[in-house]
């Protein structure tokens, strides 16, 4: 079984946002973080490739005192390397959907803990830079938050990932990088580990 038989032609991708807010809208889109998934000869899923980007906030964007303090970054920093929005994000975008087309897929899923937070902000994103081909599916998303309390009884990450056996440093949650590293082992721990004891589905024909 390839991933595209496994997951209807959808190529998982984990995403992980930080903004200086929740609006999608009004909210500046800090940092953003993607990680692909491969799959093995026997079904199992592992991490492959990331892109991420500390992002420069979109004129007149609203900057949430509360939401920057907690992050603890400067979202004007240059010396973070900041990119405009377009910049950032078309390269992720044309990578991913690279990827999609080589793994035999239609389209890229959005994976992510409380993923369809995510997912609107990618969205608002594009819609700000006028990019038509976001690969993202526009609803669907595989919530990692959803699946942990199901399988784990946690819905937290942190304690979600520790419950898994997966290595969590809270110094260093709450950035992009490392929450996508960390929702994309948690995925496919989870994945992996039903897949063991539920096995692989059967393909049923076009």
């Amino acid at each position: 079984m390839e991933i595209k038989d496994r997951f209807r032609k959808f190529l998982p991708v984990v995403v992980d946002i930080e903004s200086a807010g929740f609006n999608e809208k009004t909210d500046a889109l800090l940092e953003v973080s993607m990680m692909t998934v491969s799959m093995d000869a026997k079904g199992f899923l592992h991490p492959k490739e990331q892109f991420s980007a500390n992002i420069r906030p979109f004129a007149n964007a609203n900057i949430e005192k509360v939401n920057i303090d907690f992050l603890g970054i400067d979202p004007f920093d240059e010396s973070r390397n900041l990119q405009d929005e377009k910049e950032a994000l078309v390269p992720m975008f044309k990578a991913i959907s690279k990827e999609v087309k080589a793994q035999g897929c239609t389209r890229a899923i959005l994976v992510g803990h409380n993923g369809f937070f995510d997912l609107k902000f990618i969205y608002a994103a594009c819609e700000r830079i006028n990019y038509k081909k976001c690969p993202f599916h526009p609803f669907s998303v595989l919530d990692t938050s959803s699946l942990s309390s199901l399988v784990l009884g946690h819905s937290v990450l942190a304690v979600a990932c520790r419950i898994a056996g997966i290595e969590f440093d809270n110094e260093q949650a709450h950035g992009a990088v490392y929450d996508t590293q960390k929702e994309c082992e948690l995925f496919c721990k989870i994945y992996n580990r039903y897949t063991t004891f539920a096995g692989l589905p059967s393909i049923l024909a076009d």
